[in-house]
């Protein structure tokens, strides 16, 4: 049952509500008649099958795919594109790792989309910079070329795009793609400190639970056009990754890892690559802000917190 809205003020609304969502990709139902509440300073890892809509969840809360029907705030507020209170890293390009461009000029461009670098950049967006780069750890990274850095080093830079203008909710999609394990501890750890630093909200997407393990506060897992959000042991479970998927899933715990398995395959690692559902309907190129509408599925409790139905 959906708990009534209590009424808020802008302080302490939750950082992202969706009540009663559908969103609809041509005749496909991503999410139907979704609500959930994500509150401020939360790390919520998103997870799903291959094509459940982790990348469309994001870009509806962007503004760049309309809700079919249903609610969608943002700090209480309805949901807009070009929002400053998102944050947004899109999946990584390959054509990032052969560009000359400095690493400054790189976090600078996404401060205006037609402003090529920092010798553009007023001195308010010049010192915004330094910020970012100062919270990633990124100075030493400043004045070399991206060609010359490694994966998880141009994600440290575009995890301070994200970061220009103070943003209350970042919305990272699969920062993990394609870098080893030890790069992938490593930015979990730097989004984890970030996050806590200054208080945000951050939607992690990914293709595997176990790297951000430590990190989470709760896992919103998409599926069969459903979604459950709540806390690992609410979520990673037999009976709601079953229905989620639609088949028979194993959820075996092993040395402090959790692997989801479908028989002898384990899914998390079988069904990646990108998602189609988003890849057919174009995704934004730009890095940094971008802004918008959202959705998932589940009744929001007293606490804020959601739980599987």
């Amino acid at each position: 049952m959906n708990m009534p809205r209590r009424a808020v003020s802008p302080g302490n609304a939750p950082v992202l509500e969706l009540d009663r969502v559908t969103l609809e990709l041509g005749d496909r139902k991503i999410l139907r008649d979704t609500s959930l509440t994500i509150n401020q300073g939360e790390f919520i890892g998103v997870l799903g099958p291959n094509g459940a809509g982790k990348t469309t969840l994001m870009r509806s809360v962007l503004g760049l795919v309309p809700a079919a029907s249903g609610t969608v705030r943002v700090l209480g507020e309805p949901v807009v594109r070009g929002n400053p209170s998102i944050g947004y890293m899109p999946q990584t390009r390959s054509a990032l790792a052969g560009r000359r461009v400095r690493g400054r000029d790189f976090v600078a461009m996404a401060a205006d989309g037609h402003r090529w670098g920092l010798p553009h950049a007023d001195a308010k967006t010049r010192a915004d910079v330094d910020r970012v780069l100062d919270l990633v750890g990124g100075g030493a990274l400043a004045a070399r070329p991206l060609s010359e850095l490694s994966g998880g080093e141009r994600q440290r830079l575009l995890l301070a795009q994200c970061l220009l203008g103070n943003p209350r909710l970042l919305l990272l999609d699969e920062p993990l793609i394609s870098l080893d394990p030890h790069h992938q501890k490593s930015v979990v750890e730097l989004v984890k400190r970030v996050q806590q630093e200054l208080g945000i909200a951050v939607l992690f997407s990914a293709h595997e639970l176990n790297p951000l393990l430590h990190a989470l506060d709760r896992v919103l897992y998409l599926g069969n056009g459903v979604a459950a959000l709540g806390t690992v042991d609410e979520v990673i479970t037999k009976p709601v990754l079953s229905r989620l998927y639609g088949s028979t899933i194993e959820v075996m715990r092993v040395n402090g890892r959790i692997f989801v398995m479908s028989g002898d395959v384990e899914v998390e690692k079988h069904d990646h690559e990108h998602e189609d559902d988003d890849h057919r309907h174009g995704e934004p190129h730009s890095h940094g802000h971008a802004h918008g509408h959202g959705h998932a599925h589940h009744p929001a409790s007293r606490d804020g917190h959601t739980h599987d139905v």
